[in-house]
């Protein structure tokens, strides 16, 4: 989520949304953040499945892996954007911006634990919050980096981190709680940092590659109309692969019968994995990483959902340089996402209407197109988003006063 301060010299001076922001390629970024919003809405309320068929609903192929990875992919190019854009910040600047990166990260974190703490065991809601502030501290080290280098650290990343992940699921341990609240962090710690690295709805080692990828994006000309048509095409070149992939993938090689042969899957219990995904993690064969289907972690999955995201950033920047009005209900919910997210997991928390998820679905959609297109009119930034600008860029003046008198002595 792209809850940064700083962006490009003549960009608007904030990137979490405010009255000042004017640009109309801003607007489309907005509303790229909008659709992860209103995505993740509609995974945590509607059914992943048809009881009747088992087949999966046109919401969970849709929206279980790209939403998040958008969300992800604009983490990135927020932090690019507030940290230099196509000129990353050196020296005294680079300091302040990796402090206030992480000060950032610890109130996301602080609010997603709070909201842990609030969720029942059963509320059907995955916290992206705290994984969010894992992304930005995992982001730290890459601030200093052009295009180019993070986009081959996002290569590697993209390669390595499901095997990382394959290999150490049955090493690590386990995590008890499906939302993590300030309880959990002190009395499982270890749990905690597998469930943030590895084992979680989220995993860092597996979003990683799409941060790099937004980090890499925040980096270039995202003004030039050829950089917008070169991200649709890349994305739409991305999911193309993937889906390829996941058709030929599985009987490549032998691919379905030595999986059948090696982890004691059975043919029916393989068909199922390959529509609606695995329960957990597999590490009996390397083969499983050849899965495309959502929400996995595979080598394909992790592709798919980045295609998506980057397919959707280039076609709503591309639509928002002639018809940004057709946009302005999602700019205004992404310009306040964490508002809105925040909100939208404290309504779960008490347990209203799980039964009628449609309906509710409905409800909450509603409630946050107009509360946040009212309030950007007559406030502009969202509330939360007030904060954690403050915060953020109290902290980088406090580091920049800080080390200019150092400098100066």
């Amino acid at each position: 989520m792209s809850w940064t301060s700083r962006t490009e010299s003549s960009a608007p001076a904030d990137a979490t949304g405010g009255a000042g922001r004017s640009p109309q390629w801003w607007a489309g970024i907005d509303a790229a953040r909008g659709l992860a919003l209103v995505g993740l809405m509609s995974v945590q309320f509607l059914p992943d499945h048809d009881p009747r068929t088992q087949a999966p609903t046109w919401t969970h192929l849709l929206f279980s892996e790209a939403s998040a990875a958008l969300f992800t992919l604009l983490a990135g190019v927020g932090l690019a954007l507030g940290s230099g854009g196509r000129f990353p910040h050196r020296g005294r600047w680079l300091a302040a911006d990796r402090v206030g990166v992480a000060v950032r990260a610890v109130l996301i974190a602080v609010v997603g634990l709070g909201i842990g703490a609030l969720m029942p065991e059963g509320a059907p809601a995955d916290n992206i919050l705290i994984y969010c502030g894992v992304f930005f501290v995992l982001a730290i080290p890459f601030l200093h980096l052009s295009a180019t280098a993070l986009f081959v650290c996002a290569a590697v990343c993209w390669m390595v981190g499901p095997l990382l992940m394959q290999a150490l699921t049955d090493v690590l341990p386990a995590h008890s709680s499906s939302h993590l609240s300030w309880a959990e962090v002190v009395e499982e710690p270890g749990g905690t940092v597998s469930q943030l690295l590895v084992t979680g709805t989220y995993p860092a080692l597996s979003y990683i590659t799409c941060l790099l990828v937004g980090l890499g994006v925040g980096r270039v000309h995202l003004r030039d109309t050829g950089i917008q048509v070169r991200l649709l095409a890349v994305g739409a070149g991305l999911v193309v692969l993937a889906r390829t992939a996941d058709i030929f993938g599985p009987d490549a090689f032998g691919g379905r019968g030595r999986v059948l042969t090696t982890s004691g899957t059975g043919a029916d219990e393989l068909g199922r994995v390959l529509v609606t995904g695995p329960d957990s993690w597999p590490t009996d064969a390397a083969r499983w990483l050849a899965v495309t289907t959502p929400p996995t972690d595979t080598v394909w999955a992790i592709a798919a959902g980045l295609g998506m995201a980057l397919l959707v950033l280039g076609s709503f920047m591309l639509v928002s340089r002639k018809s940004g009005a057709w946009l302005l209900r999602l700019s205004a919910m992404g310009a306040m996402a964490l508002s809105l997210y925040t909100a939208h997991l404290v309504a779960l928390s008490c347990e209203v209407r799980y039964d009628v998820p449609v309906i509710g679905f409905v409800i909450h959609l509603g409630a946050a197109v107009l509360f946040a297109v009212g309030w950007q009119r007559a406030l502009g930034q969202g509330p939360l988003e007030r904060v954690l600008s403050a915060g953020g860029e109290a902290t980088r003046r406090t580091v920049l006063h800080w080390r200019h008198r150092l400098h100066r002595t």
